[in-house]
């Protein structure tokens, strides 16, 4: 597990890069998102905690495998749940998380690769496959290496990402982190048919659903906030 832990590390720090080298900001919201409630980053890191153990350790127990885990989705969900909730009894309005969008993608990019090298022991591996690109990961099976589908698919949403926020888009500043989840989500989904996951109903396991949920809250809260008058943009002061 110790190069898994270097890649945590790469990613953490890969993600506090980009964090300060892309100041973007939400029109109408502080260019840091944790200016928008002093309860910002606790509500936001207890969400992550929670969610990340809470789904992670309940998909083990699901696939009947003991023990603790950590959840990447779980942990969006949870951070999602957490500053949702704080943001609706303090009566903000909007996205606060366009500058989280970049650091996210990036963060996960990197982990992932650290979870395919983590081999079995990491339980994120895939289901056999006669693909000439499966991967032997010690038992003597090839298998999807679906760790590197999900880096990859965050590599591209995240060149795509770019060149849309370049052009100045509004819709996509306003809209960015609902975007960033959507895309998580959907891409997730598609992978978790080659997990050898437990099921909760039907083929769809327990991320099966909760990607489901996390594309519906995207798809929902970016009609919202595309309904709404475009704010002002609140300048920090010099």
């Amino acid at each position: 597990m110790l190069i898994h832990t270097l890649f945590d590390l790469l990613a953490l720090l890969a993600a506090i890069a980009i964090y300060r080298l892309v100041p973007l900001a939400t029109p109408g919201m502080p260019s840091e998102p944790w200016r928008a409630h002093r309860l910002y980053i606790a509500a936001g890191s207890v969400g992550a905690t929670v969610g990340a153990y809470f789904f992670g350790s309940g998909n083990l127990w699901l696939s009947g495998v003991p023990g603790v885990a950590r959840s990447i989705e779980g942990a969006i969900a949870g951070a999602i749940v957490g500053i949702e909730a704080l943001k609706w009894r303090a009566g903000l309005r909007g996205s606060t998380g366009l500058r989280l969008v970049a650091p996210l993608a990036a963060a996960i990019a990197v982990g992932r690769i650290g979870c395919f090298f983590a081999g079995l022991d990491d339980m994120t591996y895939g289901t056999p496959t006669t693909l000439p690109w499966g991967v032997d990961f010690g038992d003597g099976i090839p298998r999807h290496p679906v760790q590197l589908y999900e880096s990859l698919s965050m590599v591209a949403f995240l060149t795509v990402f770019a060149a849309l926020v370049s052009r100045g888009g509004e819709g996509v500043r306003r809209t960015g982190f609902y975007l960033f989840v959507g895309v998580y989500a959907a891409q997730r989904f598609a992978w978790e048919f080659l997990k050898p996951y437990g099921t909760v109903i039907g083929p769809f396991n327990v991320f099966h659903l909760l990607s489901l949920a996390l594309i519906a809250y995207a798809a929902i809260f970016a009609h919202q906030e595309l309904r709404r008058p475009c704010p002002v943009t609140q300048l920090s002061p010099s």
